[in-house]
């Protein structure tokens, strides 16, 4: 009897321990979703980009400016951004990228012009230090080395985040700096850039009369 029922207990106590509820796993929160770079260029239309569309084409997955190519704007405005982007130069080639631009007006003086130039070609030897490739025009210098030999492709980046707008080529920056000294001091070219004081504006290429082209161009929208 006695083993009866000290089985009998070790059965009861079995099947209350099995019997118990187990707490729920602790649950991970869910990820935050990161921002991505967005693409502003489908590769073969010009599609999302306004202005003298007529002055540039689109081939071989590239925009391709025009000898009468002006300035080709993205047709959404922005504000603090990261923008990538692929450009090849031709031999002397002059042009500029525009950044919190207007649709009109001097974009050098209403928004701000990152130059883009042939540093090599020897017609260009005796510019001033704010004009050669990178520079924001006008404003302040970039430096002068990290540009691959006339006809390769080049990757260059632009990131503005309120005043500070910074330049890499080739992975080298060649421009860091806060704008808001040359907003309030004035500007090494002795001119006015009211430019420097906008909030937002448009992405543009600045076509000069020289053919570069530009591909894989995509922006991711800064917080």
């Amino acid at each position: 009897m006695q083993l009866t029922l000290a089985c009998f207990c070790t059965l009861l106590l079995s099947f209350g321990q099995s019997a118990q509820i187990a707490p729920p796993a602790a649950t991970a929160p869910a990820p935050t979703p990161q921002p991505r770079f967005v693409a502003l260029f489908d590769g073969t239309t010009l599609t999302g980009w306004v202005g003298d569309t007529a002055g540039y084409k689109v081939q071989d997955g590239a925009i391709h400016s025009l000898a009468t190519g002006s300035n080709l704007f993205t047709k959404e405005s922005y504000a603090d951004f990261h923008l990538k982007l692929e450009f090849r130069l031709t031999p002397g080639a002059n042009s500029g990228i525009g950044i919190r631009a207007p649709l009109t007006g001097d974009v050098a003086y209403e928004g701000m012009e990152i130059q883009m130039l042939d540093n090599t070609s020897p017609k260009y030897a005796k510019l001033a230090p704010w004009q050669y490739h990178g520079s924001i025009y006008g404003v302040v210098p970039a430096k002068r080395e990290h540009l691959k030999p006339v006809g390769e492709w080049n990757q260059q980046e632009i990131i503005v985040r309120g005043s500070k707008v910074q330049v890499i080529l080739n992975g080298k920056t060649i421009v860091d700096a806060d704008i808001s000294k040359a907003a309030d001091d004035g500007t090494i070219d002795g001119k006015p850039h009211p430019g420097l004081r906008r909030q937002g504006g448009h992405i543009g290429f600045l076509g000069h009369g020289d053919c570069v082209s530009f591909r894989n161009i995509e922006i991711l929208e800064l917080q």
